[in-house]
């Protein structure tokens, strides 16, 4: 008996059909007669859900007991007695109640499969394990619920059921996805059009990539070399020049025409110095390539070809796109260039294509090198030239060429020497002129193929030969060497005028620059280090990315001091001494950058002591007027009552206490709020934080708030939360008072908890006028009252008293616009550690 086969419905969110999908093709294999079963599938209320179980055969599920309440699980003993052709088993992801045969529902729809029984599952792109993070990121909510994706991956089948964002939401608002009473939260929560669009995205990309991988799987199994245009990866060979700008552009435009088309610009560099690019050109071409969605790497490697062709290869690229050479034509005498070498090399399975640009054929600088250090095929020419070529010449001038007379044959070794030395330096042609001499001495110099000379003007001549060919040899290294040297100074003050103009535009941070350190000296890690004396030890200050650390400048290759008490230090390799002016120049800016980050933060401190200063001015107005109000209200009630002009009645003696008390009460509440806010800003707020249930909580704060004003929904299902009880009730009895202050006389407050992941939500949703967007981080901040609030509103503290007792305790506090109309506040809290997230069977954490 073979292993049964896995079909999966991968959805972007709950609601967009996957059990509708899941069911439908279940009654689909039913008609063509095959034994298909449900195993397990939760409609959650969802009638149309609900309809397609008719007609199918269902397992009875399995009761178990956990914690006083009763819940169903699949029956998977009943399921493999049973043993049909196919079962349908929903919610891959679900864990299941402790107890139960298996903690997870994929390792029992492990069991099915092994058993040989075809499983039809259902999923969302959320509980896939290696997506958590991600999820949370753009959704704020951690699945708890997940699925190792090689259990996805190893599926037979896997379906996408897409729908757009909008289209689900529609879908919810209609209450075919939630009931009506949770519509409102969800539409406003994690059902936003930016996270189903976000998870939407991820949804499509993962699926992508797993029907690359099945392509890939294909072409392996029936040995497929042809590439196939099924999705393009263009490799964009970048020189520095300007001419990259062109290449990009280019590659782009393929990519384009392609599904899913990639574009990775790579930029090769030498090993062994400076890179000659300009740095400035480099940094706009990865801005470039980053803007139009591709990606930008840079790898060392001293034979350029080769390294872009294993670059290719390493990627599965497609494509490769370079530009024509720079070189001028007598430069080709150096070999034939890197954009023929990659097009001669990379065989049937890439293609290259060669852009013409403005700057082809305009000739480009000789590499950098240190002193006069060349390639070294160009030394091996040279010394080919230097011992080949006088031997050949011999060869001809005594074999096949009449005689020429000795001056002219002492020209053409002379030519050689000459050639030796632009090819390879000094030493190849002090060598060339060295062998021509005692050639010349041999076979051109009477008496012949002996080494003496008989003629004494003879001898004069070959001893200036050999003195005007070392002296035109030496100018000619003189001049290379020059040659070498400019172009290196020409690239150092490059780096250092755009490093200079980056770091005093504040374009640079401190790791971005110590990494551009890393990038340029090929380093494997840099750090800088400092320390408050000589007796001191040394800390780090910033290090670049993915470099080890380096504890000591002793410990490192290479340190360059910055004064006294600082220094950049590097680990990889020891740099030659001509590179350790700019690594100087390198780590001057570092400690710029690190004063002016300290600069930044010294100034932030004193925007903030600015601040207090502005709200300590604002109390002041506050307490001129608004606390003066309520002040003036309750002494001219005082007043009247001990004025024995007038008689009071008891009526007219039981408004006046009321007016007294009610001025009291504002007082209070004023004051209150004052008295918390200077401890937010003074940072003596310390909340004692413990466990408790949030209905032991919210009703106390809606002490102050008229009954008829206010909603309640607080489940008792919801987990405790880890909070102060005293910071709580304030906060949440500031937020209901601000809600019922703005909503409308006929409608009412709705103070609603839900639980999502580790978290729970509280949801203050009013009708009043609502907020706009920009004005809704406004609102939070103190001394604010949005509107048209008249003055004896309160001073505008309670939403910013709110916010602040809430990240106090470690939670968020946020404004959303209502559904239809109005402001939703929503505070956030964390969830008690070891409590369920919900009980499994809800639609809550439903996967459908």
């Amino acid at each position: 008996m073979g292993r049964g086969k896995l079909r999966i419905y991968l959805g972007a969110a709950p609601g967009v059909g996957k059990t509708y999908a899941m069911l439908s093709e279940a009654h689909r294999r039913v008609e063509r007669g095959t034994d298909c079963v449900v195993a397990f599938v939760e409609h959650h209320g969802r009638t149309r859900t609900e309809v397609m179980l008719h007609g199918l055969e269902q397992i009875q599920r399995r009761e178990i007991e956990y914690r006083g309440s009763v819940f169903t699980e699949m029956d998977v003993d009943a399921v493999l007695e049973r043993h049909p052709a196919v079962a349908l088993v929903d919610e891959l992801a679900h864990t299941n109640i402790p107890g139960s045969r298996n903690a997870k529902r994929w390792q029992d729809v492990g069991e099915l499969l092994a058993a040989g029984i075809d499983v039809i599952s259902t999923v969302n792109i959320q509980h896939l394990e290696s997506l958590g993070d991600v999820v949370e990121s753009i959704t704020g909510v951690r699945q708890r619920e997940t699925v190792p994706d090689e259990v996805v991956r190893r599926a037979d089948q896997i379906e996408l059921v897409d729908m757009s964002p909008q289209a689900l939401r529609r879908r919810m608002a209609h209450g075919n996805v939630y009931k009506a009473e949770k519509i409102d939260a969800a539409l406003s929560n994690y059902f936003r059009p930016g996270n189903l669009t976000a998870l939407r995205e991820l949804a499509l990309l993962w699926t992508a990539d797993r029907v690359d991988a099945y392509l890939q799987e294909y072409r392996s199994e029936h040995r497929v070399s042809k590439i196939w245009g099924s999705r393009e990866r263009i490799v964009v060979g970048l020189t520095g020049g300007p001419e990259g700008r062109t290449l990009i552009r280019r590659a782009a435009r393929l990519a384009e025409k392609g599904a899913g088309g990639e574009v990775l610009a790579v930029y090769i560099a030498r090993s062994d110095g400076l890179t000659s690019a300009s740095p400035k050109e480099l940094a706009v071409q990865r801005t470039l390539v980053e803007d139009l969605g591709g990606t930008f790497h840079h790898v060392i490697g001293d034979d350029v070809s080769s390294a872009l062709l294993d670059f290719a290869r390493g990627v599965n690229a497609t494509q490769i796109v370079l530009g024509v050479s720079r070189r001028k034509p007598w430069q080709y005498v150096f070999g034939p260039g890197v954009s023929a070498t990659v097009a001669r090399d990379s065989g049937p399975d890439l293609d290259v294509h060669l852009v013409t640009h403005d700057a082809m054929g305009m000739g480009r600088g000789l590499p950098v090198a240190r002193g006069a250090r060349l390639g070294r095929s160009r030394i091996i020419w040279g010394w080919l030239v230097a011992v080949g070529g006088p031997a050949l010449l011999t060869y001809l001038l005594t074999s096949l060429v009449p005689a020429m007379g000795l001056a002219n044959d002492m020209l053409l070794f002379l030519s050689l020497t000459v050639g030796a030395a632009l090819l390879g330096g000094l030493l190849p042609a002090l060598a060339s002129a060295a062998f021509g001499s005692l050639l010349l001495n041999y076979y051109f110099t009477p008496p012949l193929h002996l080494w003496t000379i008989a003629d004494p003007t003879n001898i004069v001549a070959i001893v200036v030969f050999f003195a005007v060919a070392v002296a035109v040899a030496s100018v000619v290294d003189l001049a290379a060497r020059r040659t070498h040297q400019a172009a290196r100074l020409r690239a150092e003050s490059e780096i250092l005028s755009f490093l200079a103009g980056s770091v005093l535009r504040g374009e640079t941070s401190l790791g971005a620059l110590l990494e551009r350190v890393r990038e340029t000296f090929n380093m494997e890690s840099v750090a800088l280090l400092e320390r408050e004396s000589d007796v001191d030890p040394w800390t780090c200050a910033g290090r670049a990315a993915n470099s080890g650390p380096i504890g000591r400048p002793e410990d490192a290759d290479v340190d360059m001091p910055v004064g006294d008490h600082m220094a950049l230090a590097l680990s990889g390799r020891v740099l030659p001494a001509e590179d350790r002016r700019v690594l100087a120049a390198f780590a001057a800016q570092a400690a710029v950058v690190l004063d002016r980050q300290r600069l930044q933060d010294a100034a932030q401190q004193a925007r903030t002591l600015a601040e207090g200063n502005r709200i300590r001015t604002a109390l002041l107005a506050a307490v001129s007027h608004d606390l003066r109000t309520p002040l003036a209200g309750i002494k001219a009630a005082v007043s009247s009552l001990r004025s024995d002009d007038v008689a009071w009645s008891e009526e007219d003696q039981a408004e006046l206490l009321a007016g007294i008390e009610e001025g009291a009460d504002r007082l209070d509440h004023l004051v209150g709020n004052l008295l918390d806010m200077s401890r937010l800003q003074t940072g003596t707020v310390t909340p004692l934080i413990r466990e408790i249930d949030l209905d032991e909580v919210v009703p106390m704060a809606l002490v102050g708030v008229p009954e008829a004003s206010v909603e309640l929904d607080i489940p008792e299902t919801l987990p405790m939360v880890t909070v102060d009880k005293g910071l709580l009730e304030r906060a949440v009895a500031n937020i209901v008072e601000n809600a019922v202050k703005y909503s409308p006389e006929d409608a009412l407050v709705l103070v609603s908890a839900s639980a999502m992941a580790d978290r729970v939500e509280l949801r203050v949703v009013d009708r009043g006028p609502g907020v706009p967007d920009e004005a809704k981080d406004r609102i939070f901040e103190p001394f604010q009252r949005y509107g048209d609030a008249p003055r004896g509103a309160g001073v505008g503290l309670g939403l910013a008293v709110a916010r602040g007792f809430t990240e106090s305790m470690g939670g968020t506090l946020n404004a959303e616009d209502t559904p239809g109309g109005g402001l939703t506040m929503v505070l956030t809290l964390q969830a008690a550690p070891g409590w369920p997230q919900t009980r499994p069977d809800l639609p809550a954490t439903a996967t459908t």
